[in-house]
């Protein structure tokens, strides 16, 4: 099958093509044809360096996290999902490898893809839809009522929060460039604050949750934001 591979850290320059063996699954792993894999910040830290003292890489490697298409194949163990099934998923920092034609995924980490959906949008889902989800159900407890600034609100995480915070019933102010303004809007954002005005992103003790996808600034910028039982969580929490 078709790959990439990077052969060693440092700059896209290492990335290349390369003919690979189609991996076989594991009695508990599927088999699947990728029709789309999305890049994620992990993806380039990897690549660079930047985490190989938690997360060594052997080369050649084949990067990718994400990805969407069709189960081909099924471990003897696989009990949720059958050949011709679209899935969607996202391995793990140490089971990468979804920039190819074919990739294995532990069935505990696929999830089926919407009818509505299309591949792209699948295979851009998982991650950083993961992150959003965790961020604002387990650490930020956001809950109906609340109030919830998220701050890069337009962007692949941001976008996501704005959506999983209207679900549970929060209004939501997002902090947005103008240009995006009326797409994050569309999402559900109760309230656009444009950082290329304004650096004012609200008055003290005004929030209960405040989600940084950005991080861009220490916590004591927002700190004061924040009511006295408020809670702040960022993408490196």
């Amino acid at each position: 099958m078709k790959a990439m591979q990077y052969t060693g850290y440092g700059d896209p320059s290492k990335i290349r093509e390369a003919d690979v063996p189609i991996p076989k699954p594991a009695p508990d792993q599927l088999l699947v044809k990728v029709a789309a894999s999305s890049v994620n910040p992990i993806d380039w830290k990897l690549r660079n360096g930047s985490l190989r003292f938690l997360v060594p890489v052997r080369f050649p490697s084949i990067p990718g996290m994400d990805l969407a298409g069709e189960v081909v194949e099924i471990g003897t163990k696989v009990t949720r999902y059958r050949p011709g099934d679209r899935v969607m998923a996202s391995l793990t920092s140490r089971r990468f490898g979804t920039a190819a034609e074919f990739a294995v995924v532990d069935e505990r980490l696929a999830a089926p893809v919407p009818k509505m959906m299309n591949d792209h949008e699948a295979a851009a889902l998982p991650l950083a839809g993961q992150t959003a989800l965790q961020a604002l159900r387990d650490l930020g407890r956001v809950k109906e009522g609340d109030t919830v600034l998220i701050v890069g609100a337009s962007g692949g995480v941001g976008h996501y929060a704005v959506q999983i915070a209207k679900v549970f019933g929060a209004k939501v102010f997002a902090v947005c460039s103008g240009v995006n303004a009326p797409w994050v809007r569309e999402l559900g954002a109760d309230e656009i604050i444009d950082y290329t005005q304004t650096s004012e992103f609200g008055s003290p003790a005004s929030f209960d949750v405040i989600f940084d996808t950005v991080v861009s600034e220490p916590f004591g910028r927002y700190q004061g934001l924040l009511k006295p039982d408020g809670i702040y969580v960022s993408t490196l929490s």
